[in-house]
């Protein structure tokens, strides 16, 4: 996947603001191909809420994420940035996760400095760990990367409850130690999101995550472009659209009895791929 990695580079440098949506599953990924973005975003959030049904709070594994990053990256061929929780562990579990998602096919992913059990970075009860800790972290993801072009991302989750003034000496520092990218995480106001723009311009892009009903205003990619923000990632937005897709029909059927599906059996096959297998198994057919 190394053509990917360059091209989000390339991505990420560009004055224009990259856009990657988040996926709640394989069929959501397909979606983002097809409508044209040009990157995808794999959230923890999500992953925890489709194979579990739990939320987003420590429950998730290093190994279930980094299938879910191997599905995701095939399916979409996109370059895929992908939420690493807290790295799963110490630098050393960090090494390993970063080396695990390259080879699962990920051009980028985070990491942040939460202590564990970890939670959604727009849920209350977070904490964060010593910075110096979270500093030999991304000295690990640096040092274990094969390929020069992944993107290591740094994230802070110091805002909430240390204050914004500490998350952006926290991104400065974490920049120092060699993150490519830097995500403040949930900002709470319009001067805020103005404020870690002004002090990473020119120094290091940055990331938004706009989720609906969070901690930080919901903006379009217009407007964050001219704050400064070099990618956004709408993260769960596909998963709650999802959610209450599901629970529509469900509603329907326990309601009525029957059944007022959204697609039909055969738009949907098309969507997973369906055309594409039957075009190769003519190919190979004896």
């Amino acid at each position: 996947m190394a053509n990917h990695t360059t091209r989000l580079r390339e991505l990420l440098a560009a004055p224009e603001i990259l856009v990657a949506p988040g996926a709640y599953d394989g069929a959501g990924a397909r979606l983002v191909r097809e409508l044209g973005f040009r990157a995808i975003y794999l959230s923890g959030f999500q992953t925890s809420a489709s194979l579990l049904g739990q939320p987003d709070v420590g429950y998730l594994t290093s190994t279930q994420m980094e299938a879910r990053v191997a599905v995701f990256a095939e399916v979409s061929g996109l370059p895929l940035i992908a939420d690493a929780d807290t790295g799963y562990g110490n630098p050393l579990n960090v090494r390993r996760t970063v080396r695990a998602y390259e080879r699962a096919g990920a051009a980028a992913l985070h990491i942040e400095d939460q202590t564990f059990p970890k939670r959604c970075g727009h849920m209350l009860g977070r904490h964060v760990v010593a910075r110096d800790d979270m500093i030999q972290k991304i000295k690990a993801a640096v040092d274990a990367r094969d390929d020069p072009d992944f993107v290591i991302i740094a994230r802070t989750d110091a805002r909430t409850t240390l204050g914004l003034d500490e998350a952006i000496d926290r991104g400065l520092a974490y920049h120092e130690a060699g993150a490519d990218l830097l995500f403040v995480e949930s900002p709470e106001t319009e001067d805020e999101m103005r404020r870690i723009c002004g002090a990473f311009r020119g120094v290091v892009p940055v990331l938004s995550n706009q989720i609906e009903g969070g901690r930080t205003p919901q903006l379009a990619a217009g407007e964050l472009e001219e704050m400064g923000y070099a990618l956004a990632v709408f993260s769960l937005g596909a998963g709650f659209a999802a959610a209450a897709g599901m629970r529509d029909y469900l509603r329907s059927l326990a309601a009525t009895g029957r059944a007022r599906p959204a697609l039909t059996f055969d738009e949907f096959n098309t969507l997973i791929g369906l055309d594409e297998h039957d075009a190769l198994e003519t190919r190979y057919k004896t």
